[in-house]
This record gives structure tokens, sequence and C-alpha cells, in this order.
């Protein structure tokens, strides 16, 4: 047979487009052609595959070889491709049996004697592959991280040998068929950190835990020493618990970029905290072959952001979409990729420049002009503001535990359970005409609100965002209708507004 067609797949964010390739050895001058929009590494392809089918003792043929990569539109790049192109030309050329590839894909780099490579972005692959009923043919190092998977039907190999035994027959392996390895180690595993290990400071603890129940953005205001980044770090202990769709996106983005991802706790929710020298590229992704940024390494986890001011303003202004719509989408001259960035914002500053708030040498423009740095419209998506205060040398001796991540969550787990019931999200993802259904206000709430909102000059944003944040405090409450004392509470949660209203009264 002088035509093959074998299946491997391409990596365009998190997702895996299907491609064809279609291996065709005519008569005339030896010679080996790659079409289909390949880049350089896969051009390369040619001389790997050469040397790897020598090297394994299969007959190269001595023939034109043209292996097309379909669709032709779609840019292919990197090593992936390599052990499928070299099945197919063993099938085109005879040596293997066109029917042993049907319903397969073939993925891995090849080595020049012949041995599998691990490749980046095999997550998307297997689960797309599984939508379809195919196995997967996988370099041995990426089964274990393929296991994630568990619909997934996986052939690990080591090297090009093994695949030819195994399709003609001759050395059958182990096909590791919904073999999941995660479930064989424990469901609940405690993390290293705990919220009992926080003294005082019970306002920020109770904030987090709204938080944590309705997805809301936090901004912490403190001087340095008061526990916003020990705060912070806890607020992943008491989130709900990911479910699988949830934690395989998240580690599908990691996979991306060949990241490790612990099989451990692959389920824990992830913790982002870039520095705040850190590029708008950086944090939302981009560069011309567009990767994913510290937002969707966040997904479905926390981006804390420390120093918030010391952030460059246009870098800050790059999240306002993602906060909103919980993807960014990068374009290119050459395409355009979606990468999801469903994270949760947790932000710290100190309000003086100096780091103090009664620092003498700070005065209140010198405050004002600090803050800022930071634009109106995004301050708009923080639904929770508080401020830290310094905590006193009894709190700190203090050797009574304070409540524990497991209790707070289990409160936590209740209250965003209604919400699902309720309206089948969070309730920061509430949109204005859900609100009018699930978040009903009575005359004397709406009429309180209507006077808080004159006296604070919140803007329509803030005003929508109060009304989320009551709605989870009335979850956390079990109460079906948000009441005034659900309004008052989530109202007293804008430190940095009556921070501001002071300074610019002086």
């Amino acid at each position: 047979m002088s035509l093959a067609k074998v299946f491997t797949r391409a990596q365009v964010g998190i997702t895996a487009p299907e491609v064809i390739v279609e291996v065709h050895l005519s008569n005339g001058l030896p010679a080996f052609n790659i079409v289909g929009l390949p880049e350089a590494s896969v051009k390369e392809a040619k001389e790997r595959v050469r040397s790897a089918m020598a090297n394994t003792g299969f007959l190269f043929p001595e023939q034109r070889i043209t292996v097309n990569l379909a669709p032709a539109d779609l840019p292919k790049e990197g090593g992936r491709f390599d052990l499928a192109i070299a099945v197919g030309i063993l099938v085109a050329s005879g040596q293997l049996d066109s029917q042993s590839v049907i319903d397969k894909e073939f993925y891995g780099e090849l080595a020049l004697n012949g041995e599998l490579r691990e490749i980046t972005a095999i997550l998307p692959s297997v689960m797309a592959a599984a939508t379809k009923n195919r196995a997967c043919y996988l370099p041995l190092a990426n089964d274990v991280v393929a296991s994630l998977a568990s619909a997934a039907i996986r052939v690990p190999l080591d090297n090009l040998k093994m695949a030819w035994s195994h399709l003609s027959g001759q050395s059958p392996l182990e096909i590791n068929q919904k073999y999941h390895i995660v479930q064989q180690l424990p469901q609940d595993i405690d993390s290293a950190i705990d919220m009992a290990e926080v003294k005082g400071q019970e306002g920020a603890k109770r904030v987090l835990e709204i938080a944590a129940a309705g997805g809301h953005n936090v901004l912490f205001l403190g001087p340095p020493g008061t526990g916003k980044s020990m705060l912070a770090q806890r607020l992943p202990t008491i989130m709900p618990k990911m479910t699988d769709q949830q934690a395989l996106e998240t580690a599908s983005i990691y996979s991306i970029l060949g990241k490790p991802i612990n099989q451990s706790n692959w389920k824990m929710r992830p913790f982002r905290a870039p520095h705040h020298t850190c590029s708008a590229v950086a944090l939302v992704g981009g560069s011309s072959n567009p990767k994913p940024g510290e937002i969707s390494l966040s997904n479905n986890g926390v981006l804390f952001l420390d120093e918030l001011p010391e952030f460059d303003r246009k870098v800050l202004d790059s999240l306002r979409e993602p906060m909103e719509t919980g993807t960014v989408t990068i374009s290119r001259a050459a395409r355009q990729v979606d990468y999801p960035a469903n994270f949760q914002l947790i932000a710290a500053l100190n309000p003086s420049p100096t780091g103090c708030y009664t620092d003498k040498r700070s005065s209140p423009d010198q405050v004002l002009r600090y803050l800022s740095k930071i634009s109106g419209p995004f301050l708009d998506r923080i639904d929770l503001q508080i401020e830290l205060p310094r905590l006193k040398t009894e709190e700190l001796q203090n050797q009574c535990d304070s409540e524990p991540s497991s209790s707070i969550r289990q409160r936590v787990e209740k209250a965003y359970q209604l919400a699902l019931q309720r309206q089948g999200k969070c309730n920061d993802q509430l949109g204005v005409k859900e609100l009018n259904k699930v978040c009903y206000l009575a005359e004397a709430e709406r009429a309180f609100l209507v006077k808080a909102a004159e006296k604070l000059q919140l803007s329509p944003r803030s005003y929508h965002r109060i009304i989320k944040v009551a709605r989870t405090i009335a979850d956390l409450s079990c109460v079906t209708d948000i009441g005034l004392v659900h309004l008052k509470e989530a109202l007293s949660y804008r430190a940095l507004e009556r921070l501001l209203g002071q300074l610019t009264r002086y």
C-alpha cells in the first residue's frame, strides 16, 4: 500500500483539534516532504523519523514521501507528530497493516534511536480522543498525567519498536482502559497550611468565608505584618472542592506549559502570587505563540496580588475583562486563542506609601497619589474591602486554637450548594437579569440600598456587587430572602472607599 492515514492531535489553547496524517509513497527521486502548515520543529521531524526507523531495524523507503498534515490551515508545531508520521510511513510501505491503526491516535516525539520522548499538552489530546473512543498511543513518561482523564484508553510506549510490535500483534501490551491512577489516592488530602494558624483577624476570616462561598474578589488594607499574605494563602483551604471537570481543565493548562502536576494534590485549588514587576504578557498571557499567563494558571483558584499599587496600572487594567468573563482571548496576527481565567482575586496594599498609617511623612495628597495608581473601574470589580489592624501582643500570645479550615469549609460548601441549586452558578457570576430573580429585595431593603448608594456614590457595578455579596451572606445564614442585616454587612466591607472619602475631605 502506498497511501496511509493516521490520526493525531495538535494543541491550540486548551483544545486539541484532530490532525489527519496522510502519507503517500510514489516513484521518483528519493525525497521527504511535509506539508500542511508545519513550523520548523515539525519540518525537522524528517530527520528524526528517518534516523529512528533506521536505528530500530525498519526499512525506510527510498521513494518520494509526501506527508500531509490536515487540515492545512491549522498551524502545526512541536515534535508531537513524530510517532504518527513514523507509523504512517510503516503502513504506507507495507510494514504494518492499515487495519491496525483504525480508531487509534498517536502522539510522541522520537529520539534518533527510536525512543519516545515526553511531549507537552498531553491532557487535552487524550481527553479529546476519549470523546471518540479512540485508543491513545503515547510516551510512557506522559502516562501518569494522561491517567487523570479517567475515560481515556491509553497505550504507553517506550519506543517505536514497541508500537510496531503491539500493532502487528506480535507483542500485545497492556491497555490502560478507563484506569484512573488518582482514584487509588485518598479523596480528602490535608493541606500543609490551615486557617487555625492565623491569630486574631476575625473580620478578615469572615470576609474570606464570604468570598469562598460566593466567588467574590477581596482587597486587604493594612500595614506590614498584619497577616494579609498569610490569610490569602489559606483561602484555597476553605474554598469548595473542585469537580473532576474543573480539576482537568486546570491540569490541562499546566500540561500545556509542561509544568509538573502533583498526583497527590491535583484537585487542590491553585494559588498564584506573581511579583509586582511582572508584565501584562506574564500576567494575562501572550507572546508570538500565545501561551497562558498567571490568570489562567490560577484558573479555578486564587490569584494573589500583593502591594497592589506597585503593579503597573496598565497591567492591572488588563485584568478587568477576564475578571468579568472568566476567559481571556489572546489575539495575534496569525491566530487567536482562548484560555479559561475563572480566578478569584485577592489583593493587598498598604494605604500609605511609607507602609504606615500614622506616619506623618505621608500627607493625604501623597496617599491619594499612591492609591490613584489603581483605576476606579478595576476597584469596582473588587467586592469585599477590609482593613486589617495591627495585632495586640496578647492576641499573638494566645495559645487557643482558632477555627480550622475544615469547619469553615463545611459552611462554605453548604452555602455554595445552595447557590448551585438555585441558579447553577456561584453568586459572583450572576448577571443583572438573574439578580432580579434570585436576589429579591423587599421595599425596606430597596429603600435602604438606594440611600446607601447615593451617600457612597456607588457605581452601577458596585451597586450590583453589593447585592451579590448580600446574597452570599444570606446563603451562609441559610436564609431565603436578603434582609437589612445582610445588606448592612455587605456595605461594611467597603474600607478603601471610606478611606478615599476621608482623604478627599482634608
